[in-house]
């Protein structure tokens, strides 16, 4: 199949042009109220401010993203245990990236520089490709485009199967919320899960129960009484068909994260080692769980040529 060829970036001052930073180009979106910060490692969302309030907390140019900080997760998010999974009659063994709890982790592209494709005030698209390698033999594109809505940012994800074969895949990402101005430990969070995943001491899941204590969150509880970093499932989508998670300040302001069809997994990551904040926290939309490459939870065999799409995104009530 004869591909159409990718349109070359043109020039614009909408992004730092050479790449001296250890996330690569930064592409800096403008419409006004709401401003972004893409990188170009990772595609990575680093830094959103609506209405002159921080949402998306950044980090110093002079580092790579802490704590996998905005970051793609593809063609898997989260672990999958000693990197060994079932393909059919192989099994594979991908590269472990988490040397000290043996798994890898978060897929294959957190550390490329995708190519940006277009880009304009307030949108971007980069793309990258995963190519066949140990452990994943499969050739797929993928692109990420980021869009500044007039309350925050909407995302959506594509990967279509270049191999001759169906290709496993899955998809993640990584953004951490905050509200600037506010106390962190007296934000309150919200998530409408009804079940999580039990872990073992590598953060495996070992099993699947009803939320309970510190993991039902289906009333807010204040950031600062909490210590996640729990998947969960069973997510509750609106009349929209949307699965809205939700942060709020003692004064009312809120952020609120979406996720559309497809994507019915949620990881929360509470971190009090980000640069430069006190207490923050990742809400991860997943398209699949962690050990999904094995368990096959979440997992969607992508033919051979076909595509698929997820969106997401973040906006911002004051």
């Amino acid at each position: 199949m004869q591909d159409a060829p990718r349109p070359h970036p043109a020039p614009s001052p909408l992004y730092d042009g050479d790449m001296t930073t250890p996330t690569g180009v930064q592409i800096h979106l403008d419409a006004g109220g709401v401003r972004a910060q893409i990188s170009q490692v990772g595609a990575s969302l680093r830094h959103l401010v609506v209405d002159g309030t921080t949402v998306v907390p950044p980090y110093p140019d002079d580092r790579p993203a802490p704590s996998c900080a905005g970051v793609v997760l593809v063609p898997w998010p989260n672990r999958i245990r000693d990197g060994v999974w079932i393909d059919g009659d192989e099994t594979r063994a991908l590269a472990i990236t988490e040397p000290k709890l043996r798994n890898a982790i978060h897929g294959l592209l957190r550390y490329t520089a995708y190519e940006i494709a277009e880009r304009s005030d307030t949108t971007v698209l980069l793309r990258a490709d995963v190519v066949p390698q140990i452990g994943y033999p499969y050739l797929l594109e993928t692109s990420v485009r980021y869009t500044l809505t007039p309350d925050g940012v909407s995302v959506e994800h594509t990967i279509t199967n270049r191999s001759e074969a169906p290709a496993p895949v899955a998809l993640g990402t990584h953004p951490f919320l905050t509200i600037s101005g506010a106390d962190p430990r007296a934000l309150l969070l919200q998530l409408p899960a009804e079940t999580f995943f039990e872990t073992d001491d590598r953060l495996l899941p070992i099993g699947e129960s009803p939320v309970s204590g510190g993991t039902d969150l289906r009333t807010p509880r204040r950031l600062g009484d909490l210590q996640l970093d729990t998947g969960f499932a069973t997510l509750r989508r609106d009349h929209d068909g949307l699965v809205r998670s939700t942060l709020t300040a003692p004064d009312g302001r809120t952020v609120t994260l979406w996720q559309g069809e497809g994507l019915d997994f949620l990881q929360a990551y509470t971190s009090t080692g980000f640069p430069g904040q006190e207490l923050v926290v990742a809400l991860e939309p997943m398209s699949a769980p962690a050990e999904a490459f094995n368990s096959g939870r979440g997992l969607r065999r992508l033919a051979p040529a076909d595509t698929w799409s997820v969106e997401w995104g973040v906006t911002f009530a004051g």
